[in-house]
């Protein structure tokens, strides 16, 4: 099959719909989703692929654990 003659505005509405169509489906692993997804890649093969975010550092605790204490030779007052 031939590639349509279209504008680079054309071209970019085209693969503008296909992120929408992956992006609102509410399965993300579903076969439709897969099929647009390589449908995309082969659209736009520049396309920068997401990166997963990684998770933020824990947060401190306000007080040390009592392991922790145990562990320094601290003993539990009573």
């Amino acid at each position: 099959m031939p590639q349509p003659d279209l504008t680079p505005e054309e071209y970019a509405e085209i693969v503008r719909l296909v992120r929408s169509a992956i992006d609102g489906d509410g399965y993300p692993l579903s076969p439709q989703v897969k099929r647009l997804k390589s449908i995309l890649a082969k659209l736009d093969p520049q396309a920068e692929r997401p990166t997963a975010i990684p998770y933020p550092p824990p947060l401190p605790s306000a007080e040390p654990s009592f392991l922790y204490a145990k562990l320094r030779g601290v003993r539990r007052r009573r």
